[in-house]
């Protein structure tokens, strides 16, 4: 079928998205765009705070519920941009924009997909759900209304993957640890060093392996990405403080690897959540067979997404590279989009 209005209509909102500043945790303008035009393609959209959604109907409690979900929330634009990020510019087939490939791209193809799909009857409900917070995985986000949309048996999540399916997704954790030694004076050599505490654990970080490695994911990694100690050059440091960033793969949860560095460092650890775990889908799965039946490979996706707070079946899947993500100049390109809408129609049909 040709869905050249569909892709025009997605193009049209992408720029008005662009246009409106949405970074994390200010995401009420863009919702409001988006209510707006839930509205004026006839749909009754729902709202909780800065998510937005729509079911369609009828709806059918005895049929299976499938989520698609893309964010509208951007990261804050970096500063080596050489044009205006909120100012949406076509060129040479692409759409420069902040949020253009992570997620907008997502966003505006799912919606067009929901109102291709809906117009006629399928053997499933489908919901589509524009979701706020996602860059910083938020409580005011996905999870702050997964109690108020259908139970969701599986879901197609937008992110810019080149519209091949990430089939598991690396979590994330975050430990903050703090070595406590003794202050004393630097000349008289007196007191214990909390710098070579930590720099004893920090080396142990570094040169641990974590013996579970993902055949889609590979390693769960550690890394240490801060630091900090010392009040003056003549004082031998108390306290330093320094911060682990964990990717865990799908063969460990959070917890394991945090239970993993509290028995091997010698400072103290606490994890700023265990919520982020790694996610994956059954390659049995019924979606994940279609996927491969229409040419697409499964993979394992290094970055986090709202997959992480998902707690039923899903899958990432969407246009644009993810290598574009939070980088100056982003684009997504105009048949990417086209592509998606196509694909996503294709994937979801009986």
């Amino acid at each position: 079928m040709d869905y050249t209005e569909y892709t025009n209509e997605a193009i049209k909102l992408l720029k008005r998205l662009i246009s409106v500043p949405s970074i994390s945790r200010n995401e009420s303008d863009v919702a409001d765009i988006m209510e707006e035009t839930l509205r004026g393609y006839g749909f009754s959209p729902m709202r909780h705070k800065n998510n937005v959604w729509i079911v369609s109907e009828p709806f059918n409690e005895e049929k299976p519920t499938i989520l698609i979900n893309a964010h509208i929330d951007t990261v804050k634009p970096v500063a080596t941009w050489n044009i205006d990020p909120f100012t949406p510019i076509v060129r040479d087939n692409k759409l420069y924009g902040l949020g253009s490939n992570d997620c907008g791209g997502g966003v505006v193809a799912l919606l067009q997909t929901f109102r291709i799909l809906s117009s006629t009857p399928k053997e499933y409900n489908l919901v589509y759900l524009a979701s706020a917070e996602e860059e910083v995985s938020g409580t005011d986000g996905i999870s702050s209304v997964l109690s108020s949309i259908p139970s969701v048996d599986v879901a197609i999540v937008g992110e810019p993957t080149e519209m091949q399916p990430a089939v598991a997704e690396k979590g994330l954790m975050v430990v903050d640890c703090e070595a406590i030694g003794k202050s004393g004076h630097a000349a008289r050599n007196e007191g214990v060093n909390s710098i070579y505490i930590a720099m004893g654990d920090i080396m142990w970080i570094a040169r641990h392996s974590f013996e579970k490695v993902s055949n889609l994911l590979g390693s769960t990694k550690a890394t240490v990405t801060m630091i900090n100690a010392g009040t003056q050059h003549n004082v031998i440091p108390d306290k330093c403080t320094f911060t682990i960033d964990v990717r865990t793969n799908e063969l460990y949860t959070n917890q394991e690897v945090f239970a993993i560095l509290r028995d091997n460092l010698k400072s103290e650890v606490r994890a700023r959540s265990f919520r982020l775990n790694s996610s994956s889908i059954d390659l049995n799965h019924p979606i994940v067979r279609k996927c491969i039946a229409m040419g697409m490979t499964p993979f394992g996706s290094p970055t986090l997404s709202d997959q992480a707070l998902m707690p039923f079946p899903s899958i990432k899947l969407g246009p644009g590279n993810s290598s574009r993500s939070h980088s100056a100049d982003e684009y997504i390109g105009i048949d990417e989009i086209a592509h998606s809408i196509e694909t996503y129609v294709k994937l979801l049909s009986d």
